[in-house]
């Protein structure tokens, strides 16, 4: 009876943690197909049109933001950009940027908005933020295959490493999903948080370049790049769509970030999560 015990015990410790949190990722395929599924289709309802507005919010802030920095501010491109046409390289810059900021935001209110599901049956809430990056990836890709097709129109040739920006999105999804597992519980709790992330959102973006090449980014506030895991993400659109570069270094160091974010935005919703039931 007591090598039973102590057998028991050995084993209990030896169990590795999150394990069932990862497990429900990885084993609950189907239901997260389901869910991306409804999203998707939620968001176009009704819609005459239908997916194509995935593709007209992209095209329309492309437009806006090339209208007044290249039109009314004159923005020029340095060399060494691969290319002179200001609005591939905001395209290219922004895509990344849309695709985290959309998860980030979608996912703080994304638990509270599935509320009946997880107060009234046994159901794997932290699928709801992977199911959201998932959602915005449909529409991710169809700008990025628009924005392929341009740039081979546009320069008449295209490198072969873009069959490689799945594995950017793959990073650009470990870093949103782990944010959006913080941002989600806690707005669970505390519901002006999606208000606050609007906010941080509005300072990250201006934070990032975007608008202008890094060269010519202010030299106060140059410092911040480094810290900032998007830039990797801008920087290593522009090198694999505009110059035909593969950005080791930023992939390297975009995965990191990605993945620290992952495992921390993890265990934190699975902390926060055994309260859900109650304040839900």
């Amino acid at each position: 009876m007591r090598d039973k015990l102590v057998s028991s015990n050995f084993h209990v410790k030896r169990r590795i943690p999150g394990k069932f949190f990862l497990r429900n990722l990885v084993g609950r395929r189907s239901l997260l197909f389901q869910l991306v599924r409804r999203d998707f289709e939620q968001r176009f309802v009704g819609s005459i049109i239908g997916w194509v507005w995935a593709l007209i919010h992209p095209l329309v802030l492309l437009a806006c933001w090339w209208f007044v920095f290249s039109v009314c501010l004159g923005a020029t491109l340095p060399p060494g950009e691969g290319t002179t046409n200001y609005a591939l390289f905001l395209f290219a810059g922004m895509l990344p940027w849309l695709l985290f900021s959309e998860t980030l935001q979608r996912s703080a209110s994304s638990v509270v908005e599935q509320a009946n599901l997880i107060t009234k049956t046994v159901f794997p809430s932290e699928l709801i933020p992977v199911s959201v990056f998932l959602s915005a990836v449909v529409s991710h890709a169809l700008a990025l295959a628009l924005l392929i097709a341009v740039v081979g129109l546009s320069v008449h040739h295209l490198s072969p490493l873009v069959l490689l920006l799945p594995v950017f999105v793959f990073s650009i999804g470990l870093l949103a999903v782990g944010l959006g597992w913080i941002v989600a519980s806690l707005h669970v709790f505390l519901r002006d948080t999606a208000q606050l992330l609007s906010v941080a959102l509005t300072f990250w973006f201006w934070l990032t370049p975007i608008m202008i090449a890094e060269s010519k980014y202010p030299a106060k506030a140059r410092w911040l790049l480094p810290a900032n895991p998007l830039f990797y993400a801008v920087q290593a659109y522009r090198a694999i769509l505009l110059r035909g570069v593969f950005p080791g270094r930023e992939l390297a160091i975009l995965t990191a970030f990605g993945a620290a974010a992952f495992v921390l935005g993890g265990l934190f919703f699975r902390h926060m999560k055994r309260g859900f039931a109650d304040v839900l």
